[in-house]
């Protein structure tokens, strides 16, 4: 199923927060912390997401930087991310399972609304950034 969210951010802004593995507990409530070698997004990329008391490992399995769009899969499901400029801000869109949607709409809701600098950090990661 697909979830859309607008905001008032940047597409720019967006993506460097997907981009940025370390940033993802800043906008994301249900993460608390990334496991993980890669600062960054890339196809190969490996780790765990962790919420609360659950690891899951994931796999990036495809990125376009250019079309800021990405696909991750994590417990054998694909999830599927895209970022674009709309006037006064942008769009950013998700694909993934139905039971997944509320959780994924608080998390994009902040990504599209509050810069990362005004979020929590995220404390345990093991990446570059």
């Amino acid at each position: 199923m697909r979830l859309t969210v607008r905001g008032p951010r940047s597409a720019a802004d967006v993506w460097a927060d997907y981009a940025r593995i370390a940033r993802w507990p800043a906008w994301a409530p249900h993460v608390t912390s990334v496991e993980t070698g890669a600062e960054r997004i890339a196809v190969g990329v490996t780790g765990r997401v962790r919420g609360g008391p659950v690891r899951l490992p994931f796999r990036i399995t495809a990125v376009d930087e250019d079309a800021m769009t990405w696909t991750w899969r994590v417990l054998g499901i694909d999830l599927a991310h895209a970022v674009r400029a709309v006037p006064g801000g942008c769009v950013t869109t998700f694909d993934g399972p139905a039971p997944y949607l509320p959780v994924a709409w608080l998390a994009l809701r902040q990504l599209v609304s509050v810069p990362v600098s005004r979020r929590r950090q995220q404390p345990g990661h093991r990446g570059d950034g």
